[in-house]
């Protein structure tokens, strides 16, 4: 490496999408910046010595009360365009993961709040988030 050359930093986190048989998708308010007030998936970073699945069950609970197995999970890719993130370069790795129409939920931790959304009626998403539930 020369003087010249410079290495990004580079942040990993996991995105989890939860949806119910009837089609409907768990999203929270973001309760803080960037995008405060906005709907997002349930996610967030990767801590050290954790899977990236292992931190997709780990937020769930964190955000929204909401229990899966990490086995139960499917992966759906990972997302890592330049500017998918305005605090720098960030890398996500989503999940998919299904639960029962009804299950309950709580918003906790940095969430504003926590709700079910119709698939086919979300609101505007924080982040890459719709390109995300896209693939689902």
């Amino acid at each position: 490496m020369t003087e010249t050359e410079t290495f990004e930093t580079i942040r990993f986190t996991a995105d989890i999408v939860v949806v119910t048989p009837d089609r409907q998708v768990l999203l929270i308010e973001r309760g803080w910046d960037p995008y405060e007030g906005h709907w997002a998936l349930p996610g967030g970073h990767v801590d050290p010595g954790e899977t990236s699945r292992d931190a997709a069950v780990r937020e769930l609970v964190e955000e929204t009360g909401v229990h899966v197995t990490p086995a139960a999970l499917h992966q759906l890719g990972a997302w890592d365009q330049p500017g998918r993130d305005p605090r720098g370069r960030y890398v996500t790795v989503a999940y998919l993961g299904t639960v029962p129409a009804g299950t309950p939920i709580v918003a906790g931790d940095d969430a504003r709040s926590a709700q079910w959304w119709p698939l086919d009626a979300l609101p505007p998403l924080a982040f890459d988030h719709a390109d995300i539930i896209a693939t689902v």
